[in-house]
């Protein structure tokens, strides 16, 4: 009551010492305080611009990084530009070693579009730790000019890898959803970008995926890169990331903000099925919620998030919501 009346926030836990429910709720108020952490010391790199009528995507960085804590550091694509003319011949073919460490590589990825995606990796590594970048949105076209659409095309293997590296990167200029991806990736969940891409009525599915930069450590086995002739909704052609998030429980994460500004987080918990998939060098997996398909797009639709959302293992909207508490922003929850 004098808490109340004195306007001072507290978290209450009841039950008895010895009670697992207790430590549960311990544990996860010191893991969403760690994240909370995590996010105010987060330096967000935004480079390029926004995908041309996106207007679900746009953000206000202001009212995110009063919301967060976080920096967000805005640099031009000419930093990366300048960044690749300085890799060595030695450091493109370490590169690629290390590509075919972390993905099972196609045969059919050509020798010149490797060299190329190595050489624009390891500019992103030096991108990344010049800036000490803790995330990235991007997005470029480079119309008209070829060094630009040449650099555009090769950025998602390395993206890829930073992402695993706990360094988030979304494309499509996605400010809101880099930041869910980080709050997933702190939480040790992975944080993978998706969107909605079919629905099954029938079985009650949805499938979910993304063109581009992918969490492998969330993958259904070693994540594959391929080539595309043409990218999906950019320009150019180069490789690409196909991989499927492994069976179990989900949590799916959006970053809001309501009319009037305010930042909130949308949650829905669900799991990763089998069945096929679409085979188009993205990342694409099954989806199963406690709700109906048909409830569930209603649902998630009216709260208001843009077209985008992370994905991470595990469901941990609990722990989302006192994350939220924390950061005193909005919280809901669709199932």
């Amino acid at each position: 009551g004098v808490f109340n009346r004195a306007g001072i926030k507290y978290h209450l836990i009841t039950g008895y010492l010895n009670e697992e429910y207790v430590w549960n709720e311990i544990r996860e108020w010191v893991e969403a305080d760690s994240v909370m952490k995590v996010m105010k010391n987060t330096r967000v790199g935004v480079m390029g611009h926004y995908y041309n009528g996106m207007l679900d995507v746009y953000s206000d960085l202001t009212k995110l990084a009063t919301a967060f804590g976080n920096h967000f550091e805005l640099i031009e694509f000419g930093s990366l530009k300048s960044l690749r003319k300085k890799v060595s011949s030695e450091k493109i073919n370490d590169e690629i070693e290390r590509f075919k460490e972390w993905f099972s590589v196609s045969e059919e990825c050509a020798p010149v579009d490797l060299e190329q995606a190595a050489l624009s990796s390891v500019a992103l590594d030096n991108l990344a730790e010049n800036y000490r970048l803790g995330a990235l949105a991007y997005y470029y076209e480079g119309a008209g000019d070829p060094d630009y659409e040449r650099i555009v095309t090769t950025l998602i293997p390395g993206m890829t890898m930073l992402t695993g590296r706990n360094i988030p990167v979304a494309g499509e200029y996605e400010i809101k959803n880099v930041l869910a991806m980080k709050i997933m990736d702190a939480f040790n969940c992975g944080g993978s970008f998706s969107e909605f891409y079919a629905l099954d009525f029938n079985e009650n599915i949805i499938l979910l995926g993304h063109d581009g930069p992918a969490h492998y450590k969330i993958a259904d086995g070693k994540v594959g890169l391929v080539p595309l002739e043409v990218f999906h909704g950019k320009p150019g052609k180069g490789l690409s990331i196909q991989m499927k998030v492994a069976n179990g429980p989900v949590t799916l994460l959006s970053v809001c903000q309501t009319a009037d500004g305010n930042v909130t987080l949308l949650t829905a918990q669900g799991l990763s099925v089998e069945g096929p998939t679409l085979q188009i060098g993205n990342t694409n997996s099954r989806y199963k919620f406690p709700i109906p398909a048909r409830e569930f797009i209603d649902n998630w639709s009216k709260a208001g998030p843009s077209h985008h959302c992370a994905i991470g293992i595990g469901h941990i909207s609990l722990k989302i919501s006192k994350l939220a508490e924390l950061f005193n922003i909005g919280f809901q929850s669709i199932c």
